[in-house]
């Protein structure tokens, strides 16, 4: 059976959230094959199903308006997104920090705007995947 995960992104530049076991997320970015990352990242279901529940609240809201969403709240977040409404869509910036909350040890990216149905089918999948 395929573990759950999500994929933003085209082809040049992307973002991958994916479940490789319990209470273990690989967490893989990629910008033109010039900045990469791939690390492991220990969260739990919960954590990552909360998550997903909020990336759907911000979606699903009628104001269009930016957004910001932490995968956890602690000092252990491997990865923000902040979401930038474009059209009918959003364009996500993404902040990936293997060790934590770190400020030295980070990568930033930009990912080109989304469409929010895409968005919402994208999440919607992941958060169904993770109630099973």
């Amino acid at each position: 059976m395929e573990q759950p995960r999500i994929r933003l992104g085209n082809d040049d530049i992307w973002l991958e959230l994916a479940r490789t076991g319990r209470d273990s997320w690989q967490i893989t970015a990629d910008w033109c094959s010039w900045l990469t990352a791939d690390f492991t990242a220990d969260l739990s279901d919960g954590e990552a199903m909360d998550f997903v529940a909020r990336l759907l609240t911000h979606l699903r809201a009628p104001s269009g308006g930016r957004f910001s969403a932490a995968v956890t709240h602690g000092r252990n977040n491997p990865l923000t997104l902040k979401a930038e409404p474009v059209g009918d869509g959003f364009a996500f910036f993404i902040r990936l920090t293997p060790n934590g909350d770190d400020d030295v040890c980070h990568l930033q990216m930009e990912i080109d705007p989304i469409a929010s149905l895409e968005l919402r089918e994208a999440f919607s999948a992941l958060h169904a995947a993770l109630v099973v």
